[in-house]
């Protein structure tokens, strides 16, 4: 689905990505219109613009999280500032493009975002990282929750390097694994762990020094 307001930008991408295979199965102008026809068709991938007349971006974006089928929301945006950046990805986004991108990094960005990679503009994902890291050093309350599930040995290794910012590819290379075993692991990990996406993953594994 693709969402925003400015009719020819949002008509543009949706030919884009439906002349590289892709079904574009709805596009909104509004916000208020992305959360009902999100909750309706259920996309896989929502590419989202921030800037929207009625609701903001970020609002839009933690609504459709919070449906019992969430999609992964890719934002692509003008905006490059970093206060942006980080209050769409604690909104639930799992990445994060800036409208400069050329259609192959569009295209290519859906992609990696449909397989559930975090993608980012070029230097965003370090500022990204580095905010979690920050959040992670700073003391917080006693946790008395239940301890978390036990991770295997190959979740654990396959968590660690998530936590470094490696992309799947990166990682089946580096482990000597397929892409789609990585996956699998990713899958497995966030089941357990009870997390809804990458960005989430990220933030539990600097948490719990997993990224050292």
């Amino acid at each position: 689905m693709v969402v925003d307001d400015h009719p020819m930008w949002r008509e543009a991408v949706a030919r884009d990505l439906a002349d590289a295979g892709y079904e574009v199965v709805a596009t909104a102008g509004t916000g208020r219109e992305a959360v009902q026809r999100g909750r309706a068709v259920t996309p896989t991938v929502v590419v989202l613009d921030l800037n929207l007349p009625d609701l903001p971006g970020v609002e839009v974006c933690r609504q459709l999280m919070a449906a019992d089928v969430a999609p992964r929301v890719l934002v692509l945006s003008a905006s490059g500032e970093h206060a942006d950046v980080l209050e769409a990805v604690k909104s639930g986004a799992t990445g994060y493009l800036v409208k400069s991108a050329s259609r192959d990094e569009l295209l290519d960005a859906v992609r990696r975002t449909a397989e559930g990679d975090a993608v980012f503009t070029p230097g965003l994902a370090g500022l990204v990282l580095g905010e979690y890291r920050r959040l992670a050093a700073e003391p917080g309350p006693a946790d008395t929750s239940p301890a978390a599930p036990k991770l295997t040995e190959r979740e654990t290794e396959v968590l660690r390097l998530v936590a470094k910012g490696l992309s799947y590819k990166q990682i089946a290379d580096r482990l000597v694994l397929s892409h789609r075993t990585v996956q699998n692991h990713v899958q497995n990990t966030l089941g357990k762990l009870q997390l809804h996406n990458r960005v989430e993953l990220v933030r539990y594994a600097i948490e719990a020094g997993l990224d050292d």
